[in-house]
């Protein structure tokens, strides 16, 4: 059997003696393409930070590709992709020199990018749609696309997991699409594992493999997203269920 690439076992955590996660168990195999939702202050942030390694648990274990978050040494084999930020418009760099640095965690910053490397750049920033838009400064480009140069920097490592923060909060429907198509190409082309955490899954309701529902620091569901529609929940675009669903109203 296939060791599981992320896995989460009785994870507690409280902030002053506030039980914030109260026994997270899950466990995401290769190739899965998995989402995280809940509503605020249900603690998806701290299970996240967590899971990266930037808080320990109170109680229980964590498990990136096989190892504790801090021991993992290829860092690499994991992408992350935080919540879009805003570039400063000094920034100078253009958009193949920021997902170029997405090679450097596995070749090495002292390294010269070789054709190989090259290559995974180029593959990456096809893989977002920005491949015209390259030699473009990040600056220049839209907030959408600025988003998706992050997604593509995350790509071009190559990574075995690749978990993302809200990367979709406030980006257009056309970048939402062209995120949706990098990431199934991610975990179909590639087998690597997506770990999305999002309150807006629309954009990839009939990709997911698996949902996954933190309410009150417990895990409310896990299961495939038809297992949720069949309560009445709807993962689609246009739908507000889901974040009706979530917040309990």
């Amino acid at each position: 059997m296939t060791s599981p690439v992320l896995v989460a076992d009785d994870v507690r955590f409280a902030y002053r003696g506030e039980p914030v996660l109260d026994g997270v168990t899950f466990a995401v195999p290769p190739g899965e393409f998995a989402a995280l939702a809940g509503p605020n202050g249900s603690g998806k942030s701290t299970l996240l930070r967590i899971l990266l390694g930037l808080l320990r648990p109170r109680s229980g274990s964590v498990r990136l590709l096989g190892a504790p978050p801090d021991a993992l040494g290829d860092r690499w084999r994991v992408g992350f992709v935080p919540q879009r930020s805003t570039v400063s418009a000094d920034m100078p760099a253009t958009a193949r020199e920021v997902v170029a640095t997405g090679r450097l965690a596995r070749r090495g910053w002292w390294r010269r990018l070789g054709p190989g490397d090259q290559r995974a750049v180029d593959h990456a920033l096809e893989s977002v749609d920005l491949a015209a838009l390259g030699d473009r400064r990040v600056a220049e480009l839209s907030g959408g696309q600025q988003q998706r140069v992050l997604i593509a920097r995350a790509l071009a490592s190559e990574p075995e997991l690749l978990v993302l923060d809200e990367p979709v909060a406030g980006v257009d429907a056309a970048s939402q699409s062209r995120f949706r198509d990098a990431l199934v190409h991610l975990v179909r082309a590639h087998g690597a594992a997506v770990f999305l955490v999002s309150h807006e899954l629309g954009a990839v309701a009939d990709d997911l493999d698996r949902v996954l529902v933190l309410r009150g620091g417990r895990l409310a569901f896990d299961g495939p997203p038809a297992d949720l529609a069949a309560t009445g929940v709807s993962l689609g675009v246009h739908a507000s269920d889901l974040p009706l669903w979530l917040e309990g109203l």
